[in-house]
């Protein structure tokens, strides 16, 4: 599943094929057909990211929400463009761009009146121009769940995946079973001070940099990690412990995260 650098920066590069232009949209698949046509000649306002949902606002007081998910992904082409396969949910097309949205777990339009609410279902964005980490600091606090499942908990902070997870953890060699409860304000601001740097690398780079190797000029890289998917700890050479924590792989040195 795309962390929340890859849909802001999606959103960004969005913006530039599609805000400010009147857009075409179909549904090839059929399943978004009535969507569509609700959007189909309206004029793309912005777009925008919420952690790791996308949101293109339109001219008509509609806003397309868009949740990859695990399996769904973008396909953006210059016209003109080929034809759309038959699998895509939806196509947007502008006078310069076509982007298929393909196999999304989520693709709904919000009315705009519905649009803060659907806002305060999610925790705090770590990339948002005004950040409120306060107000994840405040549901950390409350909770005794571990922080290692606290943050990858959508409605306490968004925007942070299982990557970034191990690697925030390790680099600030916090034990991730440490309950929210047992965290100060002062670490817990440190935790999002750095997070949000580092999904800031994620978004320039379009590529998760926890090591601080960043790629040459031209060079195309996924990901440069400390820890994640790894067999021994770069900072002590003991062994990385594999577990599962809500469903996911969780990637932890028992040794500096004590």
């Amino acid at each position: 599943m795309p962390e929340g650098h890859t849909i802001h920066r999606a959103a960004r590069d969005h913006a530039e094929m599609m805000s400010g232009q009147v857009i075409s949209a179909i549904s090839p698949q059929g399943r978004f057909a009535d969507g569509a046509a609700i959007i189909d000649a309206a004029t793309c306002k912005s777009t925008s990211a919420l952690g790791k949902h996308l949101l293109y606002h339109f001219s008509n007081q509609q806003t397309l929400h868009i949740h990859l998910g695990l399996g769904g992904y973008f396909v953006c082409q210059t016209q003109p463009a080929d034809p759309p396969r038959d699998v895509t949910r939806l196509r947007l097309e502008s006078a310069t761009h076509a982007i298929d949205i393909i196999g999304p777990n989520t693709c709904e339009l919000i009315p705009s009146e519905a649009l803060e609410a659907f806002r305060r279902r999610y925790g705090p964005d770590l990339l948002a121009d005004n950040p409120e980490p306060e107000r994840a600091i405040a549901a950390i606090r409350k909770s005794r769940a571990p922080i290692a499942r606290l943050l990858m908990d959508q409605k306490v902070i968004s925007g942070i995946g299982n990557i970034y997870r191990a690697e925030i953890l390790w680099l600030r060699k916090l034990n991730p079973m440490t309950r929210g409860v047992d965290m100060s304000d002062e670490d817990l601001q440190a935790l999002w001070d750095d997070m949000r740097a580092l999904l800031q690398i994620g978004v320039e780079t379009n590529s998760i940099i926890t090591n601080g190797l960043l790629p040459k000029k031209g060079e195309v890289i996924t990901e440069r990690t400390n820890i994640f998917g790894r067999e021994i700890c770069p900072r002590c050479n003991n062994a990385i412990e594999k577990s599962k924590l809500s469903g996911r792989t969780l990637y932890h040195c028992p040794e500096c995260q004590s």
